[in-house]
């Protein structure tokens, strides 16, 4: 089989190299030059675990080639699926930005002579595949001649559910194959497309187009809210002197809740959670729903930082001025260098924005976040125990392998009030406190400022 696929971020390119090297011939299309040169280079764009090695397998084997054009070409005209992996991101009013995927969909249809199956690959608001349809078939007709027939589209959803991070783990064992088709040929094809990821098909649900765009808002809504549970729980459970370790277990051994996501942290981020909530909520809006629930999973996860912040302010008796923080760790989650709303900027600018200084650390994102915070009190750091010097306080906020065993004898050494705030739960609070360490979760706050401690602060001073 071959297919094309426009658009190389995270999806079109996981998409692509797993599909070479599931056998099929796969042609990447994106318009930005630098990036398909990067690729033709072997190099990847981004960091995600497995993917360059995929990407040289399958440029080896011939499967796997990239092109920086939608011009007439035998990659498309052959291809019996087009994928349309564009990026969908939020506009100014919350709702998503179609503006790039449809005029992709226009060119597709001034550009082909034969009709094919359009595969909407992209999360997109409901009736999206409808508009791209009329689109095509608009387009094209406006394109034919006496000489070249009309050709013949037919558009497909199909979601992905790809975890920044395992991605490429993902897609290669898939919890679930989601396809909408109206097509039974197209339909088809999908099936037979996936049969390598899912040989008995007991793995892929097929469905009406507009039920499958809506089960990715769906299931991003509810991770987002199951998220912001957990965490408003853990901050409710600090003041009344609760466990929120025990209580997790407690949640985790029963069957309707499961055991998944049940880690009280820093909020969600990244490129799909807040994005897509936002989407959903602006649907919700044009059809006259409230959607209370999610207004309020919003409100949660923005609150996050800002609980974040005043407990760190409470560790520094009230007073950012001539502080350091140290941060470790940049990214949104770990295996990632992705920023788009990660937790941890927001939280380092309201320290700037305080008057505190900051020093971090990320092992691949760290450049990335220099560019995005270009503020001489932001210092990048090429080690995680040099972040630590000169600092008063250590936030941890991704959970980085490297972080979770990391000498403490230096850290103590190094943190001018001692204190560890773990965003992650990653530390045993016994383990920090045999090396004098203060150890802090979400939800704790320090109940009062000791004289040790504010002996400290004034010799930090």
């Amino acid at each position: 089989m071959n297919i094309a696929i426009i658009g190389t971020g995270y999806v079109g390119l996981v998409t692509g190299a797993c599909f070479a090297q599931a056998g099929i011939d796969v042609t990447c299309l994106d318009k930005d030059l630098r990036k398909i040169e990067m690729l033709r280079q072997g190099r990847v764009p981004f960091h995600e675990p497995g993917l360059e090695a995929l990407i040289a397998a399958g440029r080896a084997s011939g499967r796997l080639a990239f092109q920086s054009t939608l011009e007439p070409d035998l990659s498309l005209e052959r291809a019996e699926a087009i994928f349309l992996a564009v990026g969908t991101p939020t506009g100014p009013d919350g709702r998503a930005a179609l503006t790039d995927l449809l005029d992709c969909a226009a060119l597709l249809a001034r550009t082909l002579t034969h009709g094919t199956l359009v595969v909407v690959k992209s999360t997109v608001p409901v009736g999206t595949c409808e508009r791209i349809r009329t689109l095509l078939e608009t387009e094209s007709l406006e394109a034919q001649s006496a000489v070249v027939p009309r050709p013949r589209f037919t558009v497909a959803s199909n979601p992905e559910f790809l975890a920044e991070g395992r991605a490429v783990e993902d897609f290669l064992h898939p919890g679930r194959i989601v396809i909408g088709c109206d097509d039974p040929a197209a339909c088809r094809l999908l099936r037979r497309l996936y049969a390598p990821f899912d040989p008995d098909g007991s793995r892929t649900l097929t469905m009406d187009v507009r039920s499958a765009e809506y089960a990715k808002y769906a299931c991003n809504a509810a991770l987002a809210a199951r998220i912001s549970m957990v965490n408003e729980l853990a901050c409710i459970a600090g003041p009344l002197g609760v466990d929120m370790h025990a209580v997790c277990k407690v949640l985790k051994t029963d069957p309707r809740i499961g055991p998944h996501y049940l880690r009280p942290g820093a909020g969600y981020g990244g490129s799909c959670l807040p994005k897509d909530l936002r989407a959903l909520i602006a649907m919700a809006q044009d059809h006259g729903e409230p959607a209370y629930m999610l207004h309020s999973v919003e409100t949660v996860n923005t609150g996050q930082c800002e609980r974040l912040l005043d407990t760190l302010l409470a560790c520094l008796a009230y007073d950012f001025k001539g502080r350091c923080v140290a941060l470790w760790g940049l990214a949104f989650k770990a295996g990632t260098d992705d920023l788009r709303e990660a937790p941890s900027l927001a939280l380092a600018r309201s320290l700037l924005e305080a008057g505190a200084r900051v020093r971090a650390y990320d092992p691949v994102a760290g450049r990335s976040a220099e560019a995005l915070i270009p503020d001489s009190m932001f210092e990048l750091c090429p080690d995680p125990y040099l972040a630590c010097e000169d600092a008063d306080v250590l936030v941890v906020m991704t959970e980085w392998e490297e972080f979770r065993e990391a000498d403490f004898a230096q850290v103590a050494e190094k943190l001018n009030l001692a204190t560890v705030f773990d965003c992650r739960q990653l530390y045993d609070a016994a383990l920090l406190e045999r090396h004098g360490l203060r150890h802090l979760e979400i939800g704790q706050r320090p109940a009062s400022i000791s004289q040790p401690l504010t002996d400290a602060l004034q010799n930090a001073v």
